[in-house]
């Protein structure tokens, strides 16, 4: 069975309980991406510059493959400065110095391209960004205008409804003219409800806002956070604290602004594109969503979130320089600050700057009365990072704090934790109390059911359970190696070898599985598949594990 995967998802946590919000999640993005087509192809490059800076050109193509991307973004302005009329370079540029944040390149070449018919359409969001951060209402309605006809048109009944109340109108009548499209009429609502407490009708507005979803859901989560501004922005710190916290007082992210807000198109226009690029930024990142997060900042400088959430695409795009570099901007005073610095964790560490990592979780530490949002995401780092012994007692206040509100991910993650430690008395009762919690969860079955058979313990008892986890989730390659393991243990390698030869093909770097299904193998006397299976494993296996199957592809199976 593979390692138990309950880290934080930055920059909100993963853990198995938000499973439903993300399956809400997938549905609207591939939404989106029908309506919007966030990953449309750019124009193709030019292999060589006519006239232009070709040194400059080759440098920035191989500073973006590096992940350089401000070194990317001025070569593409050396070399754009030589060849102005080349709109396939002028694309490049500005799509580069959207990555970089390289605003007048991105504005030079956007420029280019108008004057050239090219513009890419992405590029109406900067000049809103733009009249936005300026009060420009003359220049917002002009932008707003080239939505009619464009891909992102759903995005302008919210943007028009911002604008009318920035200029003394009437907001709720834009949102009457809404597409009939789910998605637009998602955003529509959504706006709805901060525009009801921006017009001091706080009580609908917290109705409307709780009505859009629980703390567990991250879409809604990020408007209770913006209503909350909102109302300390009008002197309602008490019902922006209770927005923040679901019927249990629980919350998937402790998120609690200090700094109010004030309604405004800038606001409005800042957190709607903020909004959707959170959405688009959990699939591939497309440039839409560079675009999205840079004219989110663009229009409000202090949207913390869209700099979190960009320092992370970055991140994820092998820019990491660039994205510890945003961490860098948020302030110690930043509702986002704790989460800004588990996220520099947890980047160092999928990074693979291990070093760096634990130097940076070194360095946190949260009272005793740290939110529980702190203390998950501070609990899943150091599982992340091979520290289950420091997870643990993270993991035993969170389990203590719920009291009977704790359920079985909570004492899943706590037993994986003292498991890992070495623990296993202790372990055995926590996993124990997650399949009472969940007995129909195939994550706990599988979990205690594999324990326990590493263990040799009620051998029977968990192979039933690792047989009910497979027929609940029957396409999991994790749980059908456990499963074929507890019967190789049991003596019944022709029962258990289907299992994991399914397993492995489900999942073939993983090194445990890889392992199992070449010991299958030479138990069953093929030897020289079973040499090839450990190989096969030892590529992605830790140091210990490749010293081990060193043995076996030398000796066989002993």
């Amino acid at each position: 069975m593979p390692p138990l995967d309950l880290a934080a998802a930055f920059p909100y946590r993963g853990a198995a309980r938000s499973a439903r919000s993300r399956k809400a999640a997938a549905t609207l993005i591939r939404r989106l991406a029908l309506l919007i087509a966030a990953n449309a192809p750019v124009a193709a490059m030019p292999a060589v510059a006519a006239t232009g800076d070709i040194a400059a050109y080759m440098h920035a193509r191989v500073a973006e493959g590096d992940g350089a991307v401000a070194v990317a973004a001025r070569d593409y302005a050396r070399a754009l400065a030589e060849d102005a009329g080349n709109t396939d370079l002028a694309v490049r540029s500005y799509r580069a110095a959207i990555r970089a944040g390289d605003m007048p390149l991105a504005d030079r070449a956007a420029a280019m391209l108008a004057a050239q018919k090219a513009a890419p359409s992405d590029t109406i969001l900067i000049a809103l960004a733009d009249a936005a951060h300026d009060g420009d209402r003359t220049a917002a309605a002009a932008a707003l205008a080239r939505f009619e006809d464009d891909r992102l048109r759903i995005l302008a009944p919210p943007l028009r409804a911002w604008l009318a109340l920035d200029s003394g109108g009437d907001p709720f009548a834009a949102l009457a003219r809404v597409p009939d499209e789910p998605v637009a009429r998602r955003f529509a609502a959504e706006t709805r409800a901060l525009l009801l407490i921006a017009t001091g009708r706080t009580g609908e507005g917290i109705a409307a806002v709780r009505a859009l979803g629980g703390a567990d859901d991250l879409a809604a989560l990020d408007e209770r956070v913006a209503a909350a501004r909102l109302l300390i922005g009008q002197g309602k710190a008490a019902d922006a604290r209770v927005l923040l916290d679901d019927d249990d007082g629980q919350v998937a992210l402790r998120v609690s602004p200090t700094r109010g807000a004030m309604p405004s198109f800038a606001f409005g226009a800042s957190h709607l594109f903020t909004r959707v690029a959170a959405d688009l930024a959990t699939g591939e990142s497309g440039p839409l969503t560079y675009t999205l997060l840079r004219a989110a900042l663009r229009a409000d400088p202090g949207n913390d979130r869209a700099r979190l959430l960009l320092a992370g695409v970055l991140a994820r795009d092998d820019a990491l320089d660039a994205g510890l570099a945003l961490l860098d901007e948020v302030p110690a005073d930043s509702a986002y600050a704790s989460v800004a610095a588990t996220g520099r964790v947890q980047m160092l560490a999928a990074g693979g700057r291990d070093g760096a990592a634990q130097a940076a979780l070194d360095r946190l530490s949260f009272a005793a009365d740290a939110a529980s949002g702190d203390l998950q995401r501070l609990a899943d780092l150091n599982m992340q990072l091979d520290r289950p012994a420091a997870a643990a007692p993270l993991y035993a206040r969170l389990v203590e704090r719920a009291g009977a509100r704790a359920d079985w991910a909570d004492w899943l993650q706590y037993g994986a934790a003292l498991d890992g430690a070495g623990d296993w008395r202790k372990a055995r009762s926590a996993l124990e109390k997650a399949v009472e919690k969940g007995p129909d969860e195939p994550l706990a079955l599988n979990y205690l059911g594999y324990a326990l058979t590493l263990h040799k313990e009620r051998m029977a008892a968990a192979q039933a359970m690792l047989e009910k986890a497979a027929r609940l989730k029957p396409d999991d390659a994790a749980i059908a190696d456990s499963l074929g393991w507890a019967l190789y243990l049991r003596g019944q390698p022709a029962r258990a070898l289907p299992l994991v030869e399914r397993a492995g093909t489900a999942d073939p770097l993983n090194a445990e599985i890889g392992e199992h299904l070449g010991d299958l193998y030479w138990t069953t006397g093929r030897r020289f598949e079973a040499r090839y299976a450990w190989t096969a494993a030892r590529a992605t296996a830790s140091d210990a594990v490749a010293t081990r199957l060193d043995d076996k592809i030398l000796e066989g199976l002993r």
